[in-house]
């Protein structure tokens, strides 16, 4: 060959290049998965948030059926500001 000193200097940066392909690889392989895992334990707290929120509006609806029969002043503010 004809300059052996440049030869080796484009192998060594080469062979960085590479490495820092893998590590970059590796890297994102492991931040999919947490994405994964992030995603899935999102969903169900969702669901959970989603089960609440249907149980609140059937207390309220509840309330406002009791409150139909019963006329509570204080009740009746309560959902005045609840609506």
């Amino acid at each position: 060959m004809k300059n052996d000193s440049t030869t080796i200097f484009l192998n060594i940066v080469l062979a960085a290049l590479v490495l820092l392909g893998v590590v970059f690889a590796l890297m994102s392989i492991a931040r999919v998965s947490k994405l994964h895992t992030l995603q899935a334990q999102v969903q169900v707290q969702g669901q959970k948030a989603q089960k609440g929120l249907m149980l609140a509006q059937q207390l309220l609806q509840d309330t406002v059926t009791f409150n139909n029969t019963a006329r509570n002043p204080e009740l009746n503010q309560i959902l005045q500001s609840a609506k």
